[in-house]
């Protein structure tokens, strides 16, 4: 029984690298991966991260609810090579209080204009606006259409586009099709435009580059061989989509479970994508941070 079940999981791994996606051609390249462990209470599950436009300072919020804050150190590639992280911050409800167990499941970050920033959680479907390091609750939006969200399935990925409009992406399309993209105005999300949705890929992070365009991070997952992803770019004109192309794509295994994209630019005006993996509290997974440069 052992040799025959030894025999079936080798042949299961190599169906899954056969049926893998060829690689294609890249436009982004990746300058670093950072393992990052700061011993801090209830570090891990990172969903998200957001960096200021010096791509130092950043912001990312863990599945379990906790915010933290801190700065970046940069190698000559661009990429991180350490990371000063302060204290958790544990963010409160409209109530004043803490955050229950059954709500706390946040997904999506994005810096808000005019300061704090806002959080998507999966867990009853919302997006919160927080101030001083997610201290102080200032608002939430519980917009119709999120209760038609699957289960664990709601807003993964927030994003600012250059108007300073908050745009919010479901995980699962609800009732399947192409992704929607919601410009969120109070109680209210308004259809801004849909994404195509390849297979399996879903969308996990988003940000706005200096360039206009929107990064959207997008993951996949193969049995025994685990996480592969991908980085979108899409030009929007208006709200319709001229361009949308796939700049650089990992095979299965080759990063853990990336979940929250960043987009910056350098001093010499270059693009910069700096992502985020969510370890699950697991300690076969790993929290990385992983650098890209777009070169075309």
């Amino acid at each position: 029984m052992r040799g025959g079940l030894g025999v079936g999981l080798t042949v299961l791994a190599l169906a899954a690298v056969l049926a893998a996606p060829a690689p294609r051609p890249q436009k982004a390249e990746e300058v670093g991966t950072f393992v990052w462990d700061p011993h801090r209470p209830r570090f891990g599950g990172l969903s998200a991260i957001d960096l200021a436009g010096d791509g130092l300072r950043f912001v990312v919020v863990s599945d379990s609810a906790a915010f933290f804050s801190g700065r970046l150190t940069r190698g000559p590639r661009g990429e991180v090579t350490a990371a000063t992280v302060g204290p958790p911050v544990f963010p409160v409800s409209h109530h004043g209080t803490p955050l229950e167990d059954w709500m706390d499941d946040a997904e999506g970050v994005a810096l808000a204009p005019g300061g704090g920033f806002y959080v998507s959680y999966e867990s009853h479907d919302r997006i919160v606006r927080y101030r001083r390091g997610g201290r102080e609750w200032v608002e939430e939006y519980w917009p119709p259409v999120f209760k038609t969200f699957t289960i664990n399935k709601g807003i993964e990925a927030l994003a600012i586009d250059p108007k300073g409009r908050l745009l919010a992406i479901p995980e699962v399309p609800p009732g399947g099709g192409d992704t929607p993209v919601y410009r969120i105005r109070g109680q209210e999300a308004d259809l801004a435009f849909t994404l195509r949705r390849d297979r399996n890929w879903a969308p996990t992070g988003a940000d706005f580059g200096p360039d206009g365009r929107l990064y959207l991070l997008e993951r996949d997952f193969w049995p025994l061989l685990g996480f592969s992803s991908r980085v979108r770019r899409i030009t929007l004109a208006g709200d319709r989509v001229s361009a949308d192309e796939v700049i650089w794509q990992t095979d299965p295994g080759h990063h853990d479970n990336l979940e929250g994209l960043a987009a910056w630019q350098d001093g010499a005006g270059t693009i910069r994508l700096t992502l985020v993996s969510d370890d699950n509290f697991l300690p076969i997974q790993t929290t990385e941070l992983v650098d890209l440069r777009v070169t075309e």
